[in-house]
């Protein structure tokens, strides 16, 4: 189907805290706005994470009012599952192709739950990075938006997939459903496409899968949670054992020229957070943090300083050259020690690799006629209405993200006039 509008609409590609700020900057001064997420809801990495900075905030302080918003705001369209195909035209002019991805449950869900308590089948919870499961149909989040349900088709039998049918009193069940693909006519477009942890399972010297003690930072964000697969709990995946001991890797992957060359600015500060949630689980826990530089720039120094005169903390300058499993559940970090020579060998119930952040757009930009910076990140070009926001255009905490998508949307606001 064609959906031509007047000159004057934005698109924002991404849902995401910067995606969502954008679109209702641009639609709250009078412009038409399209908002696209290739996830089935609205909310990003954000709400994934326990708490973010400033104000150790849960994802519900920012992303809840967002959403409110978004509803009651009729200039924009918001589509989930949805991605760019193609973008031809040009500035003030642009037409995007746009493809829907099937959810199998239209729009008759209230998000009872019937259908997931029939379901018979299960799939990793990508939500939670794999750490439990879920029915293969399933809300993602119980704060998602929209609310409603969505089935993974290809993982039920088909004996399961009559039963969540069966179970569905409004007929919001449909396994015929389609890929629908459609076009937007629109002056400038937002790219907010956001970013993906890097992948621990490319660190070999690491071992990430020698042991499942061997945790990413977005992990521990989702174990902290209280809606995550341990209900906040923070322990040792494989047996559940409360911990006593727990290492933090900084820099795994990132400033390595065989995996991401820059720094990803967050993880520091990333790691200070989560000894936050450590120390209020666990109040005499040895905490050891192994780090090229520390770096928690302006308003960070003094969380810093805080956490680093911890008295059960340690903070070892060190490349770490090699994990090792061990037979108690376990692990053993070895580590050059920068200031003192030599190795040092610390044993501890669990360990966080604080992994980068790489851009998820990734080589589709180039596919789409954007301008990249070697590192995959999205670099603005203003005059043809091609922008880029938060994590899309680098790494970036909460706070900046917002800012830079304001700062986006002025920016196609004034290409869509």
């Amino acid at each position: 189907m064609s959906d031509a509008t007047k000159t004057g609409a934005v698109l924002v590609v991404g849902g995401g805290i910067s995606g969502l700020t954008a679109a209702l900057e641009a639609a709250e001064v009078g412009n038409e706005v399209y908002i696209i997420e290739k996830n089935p809801y609205f909310g990003g990495r954000v709400a994934q994470l326990n708490q973010y900075f400033p104000k150790l905030c849960p994802p519900t302080c920012g992303l809840e009012i967002n959403f409110k918003r978004v509803k009651n705001n009729r200039k924009i369209r918001p589509y989930t599952m949805t991605t760019v195909k193609s973008v031809s035209g040009g500035p003030g002019n642009y037409e995007v192709e746009l493809e829907t991805a099937p959810r199998y449950v239209n729009s008759n869900c209230t998000a009872c739950g019937d259908c997931a308590e029939a379901c018979t089948d299960e799939i990793d919870n990508a939500f939670n990075f794999g750490m439990n499961k879920s029915k293969a149909i399933y809300l993602p989040h119980e704060m998602a938006f929209p609310r409603r349900y969505v089935l993974d088709k290809d993982a039920c039998s088909a004996d399961c997939l009559e039963a969540v049918k069966g179970a569905c009193k409004y007929n919001a069940i449909d396994t015929e459903m389609a890929a629908e693909t459609f076009t937007v006519n629109v002056s400038s477009i937002v790219w907010a496409t956001g970013w993906n942890p890097y992948d621990r399972k490319k660190l070999d010297n690491l071992k990430p899968e020698s042991s499942p003690a061997i945790i990413s930072n977005m992990m521990m964000e989702r174990m902290a949670a209280p809606n995550g697969p341990t209900g906040g709990k923070i322990l040792r995946p494989g047996d559940d054992k409360e911990i006593e001991s727990i290492a933090f890797v900084q820099c795994a992957g990132s400033r390595d020229e065989n995996h991401l060359e820059y720094c990803s600015y967050i993880c520091c500060m990333a790691t200070f957070k989560q000894m936050t949630y450590i120390r209020e689980r666990y109040p005499e826990a040895k905490i050891y943090v192994f780090y090229i530089d520390l770096r928690t720039p302006g308003k960070y120094e003094h969380f810093r300083e805080k956490l680093r005169t911890d008295a059960n903390s340690s903070f070892i300058k060190g490349k770490v050259a090699d994990i090792i499993a061990e037979d108690d559940g376990g692990v053993t970090v070895v580590a050059e020690d920068a200031v003192g020579g030599g190795k040092v060998q610390q044993k501890v119930d669990m360990c966080v690799l604080a992994t980068g952040m790489k851009p998820a757009l990734g080589e589709q930009g180039k596919a789409l006629g954007l301008k990249m910076d070697g590192n995959g990140f999205v670099v603005s070009e203003p005059e043809k209405g091609m922008i880029a926001a938060g994590c899309a255009k680098s790494a970036s905490d909460v706070y900046t993200c917002t800012q830079s998508a304001t700062a986006a949307a002025l920016k196609a606001i004034q290409n869509a006039q």
